[in-house]
């Protein structure tokens, strides 16, 4: 029968499966090494959950069991349609929640990247193709910049002024592409239009990132300290340094 607890239990099963193969991929495909390992966390603590919740669930039905002398096959089919059921809620739910621009410089060097790799990737739709390789390239480049800040001592201005880098004005730059409406995004000024500036924003910071891995490979601290500084300025006030036409901001003309 079409609502037979067996039929039941097959479609909420394969939701399960569809939704564990989603959260699996975290719903979108990651850029970077450290947003995959949040990823496997998120999902590692799903597991958890479903495991415990099934535990529960068989334990509930022993003690159903003793108590009423068996259950039958109707509370065979129930416990079933329970488990699958408790499996497709756990393993929808929670959903791994996107960070925000206030959190995503918080935290250890790892936590910083991962963050940013996972932000970067929820605004992946919203961007121009050039503009998504170039967000792809540089997911790959903040792994390795990762790497090379973790060897450093926190408390150096040069790593706050990288942090600021990756952790601010890259999601800045994307986040003021954003907030233009999209029917005004191929309107120029000075030349370009929005989509252009973001893609030479991104290139140019893509640029930036490779430069400082290579100088923090190096152990050329105080060349890094200097470019800090100079990418503060650069990149700093709202990143209107690379975003500077901004057409919602201009009022109407007149005729």
């Amino acid at each position: 029968m079409a609502n037979s607890p067996a039929h039941d239990s097959d479609r909420i099963m394969t939701q399960a499966r569809q939704s564990l193969a989603n959260n699996r991929a975290g719903g979108r495909r990651s850029i970077g090494q450290r947003s995959a390992e949040m990823k496997r966390r998120h999902i590692g603590k799903k597991a958890a959950r479903m495991a415990m919740a099934v535990g529960v669930i068989l334990v509930g039905a022993m003690a159903a069991g003793l108590v009423l002398d068996g259950v039958g096959f109707t509370g065979v089919m129930l416990l079933g349609l329970a488990i699958v059921a408790a499996l497709w809620f756990f393993a929808s739910y929670p959903k791994m929640k996107v960070p925000d621009l206030a959190s995503i410089n918080t935290g250890d060097v790892r936590t910083m990247v991962g963050r940013t790799e996972l932000w970067l990737e929820a605004q992946r739709h919203a961007l121009p193709a050039p503009a998504v390789q170039l967000v792809d390239q540089i997911g790959v480049q903040l792994d390795g910049l990762g790497v090379q800040l973790e060897g450093l001592d926190a408390s150096e201005p040069a790593v706050a002024e990288v942090r600021k880098l990756v952790g601010e004005h890259l999601p800045g730059m994307v986040e003021s592409y954003r907030k233009i409406p999209a029917h005004l995004r191929r309107e120029e000024r000075g030349g370009r239009n929005a989509d252009q500036q973001l893609v030479d924003g991104l290139g140019k910071i893509s640029t930036e990132i490779d430069t400082i891995t290579r100088q923090l490979a190096s152990g050329d601290i105080d060349a890094l300290a200097v470019r800090g500084r100079f990418l503060d300025y650069r990149y700093g006030a709202g990143i209107e340094g690379e975003l500077e036409a901004a057409p919602q901001l201009e009022g109407p003309k007149a005729s």
